[in-house]
């Protein structure tokens, strides 16, 4: 009798430990269908850029949405607003001082679920050697399912400002260019699932 119960015992946590394994599914950020960008406004005009070197992780566990995890990581050299030299002098100490600061972060902290296939993740923004909280609030494009590998992610967020991140030029420049504070912000992630 006590062999039945524990043979019974160990099936019935083997059962909860596949369970739980198959609750949390790991999906990798797909970097060539991915874009990651940025709009900012001058008085000449507006400027679009992107990033086009990241890496990222979501960790999705379906039944319990708010058990979910994301983290993110940008080369803050890869930037590109299809001018070279602009591009070379975002690089530089002036602005995003690459050799010292060489990478964005984003950790989530907690997840929320907000609708069906929507939810706002709250989590800690690392840029130049700053670190804020943010909300990104998240619009799932393709459902998720066990068929479907890939899975693509829309993004948004309020705006940032750069003076949070000590991202200012000199006041000269600063006066001359007219750029505005505010950094409009733009992801769509594809993602793959983890084998």
């Amino acid at each position: 009798m006590k062999m039945r119960t524990r043979f019974v015992a160990s099936l019935i946590l083997s059962a909860a430990l596949s369970s739980a394994a198959l609750a949390n599914e790991t999906y990798k950020f797909d970097q060539s269908h991915s874009t990651i960008g940025f709009k900012v406004h001058q008085f000449l005009g507006t400027t679009n850029g992107r990033f086009t070197k990241f890496s990222g992780e979501i960790d999705i566990d379906r039944e319990h949405p708010e058990k979910s995890s994301v983290v993110a990581r940008i080369d803050v050299r890869s930037i590109d607003t299809r001018i070279q030299k602009r591009d070379d002098h975002l690089r530089s100490a002036e602005f995003f001082n690459v050799a010292k600061f060489p990478d964005i972060t984003f950790k989530s902290r907690s997840v929320t679920r907000t609708g069906p296939q929507s939810g706002d993740i709250l989590g800690d923004l690392t840029m130049h050697g700053v670190t804020k909280p943010i909300t990104l609030h998240v619009k799932l494009l393709t459902p998720i399912s066990n068929e479907v590998k890939q899975t693509r992610w829309a993004v948004t967020t309020e705006p940032l400002k750069r003076r949070d991140f000590n991202l200012m030029f000199s006041q000269g420049a600063e006066a001359v260019s007219g750029i505005s504070q505010t950094v409009a912000i733009n992801i769509e992630v594809e993602a793959t699932r983890a084998q």
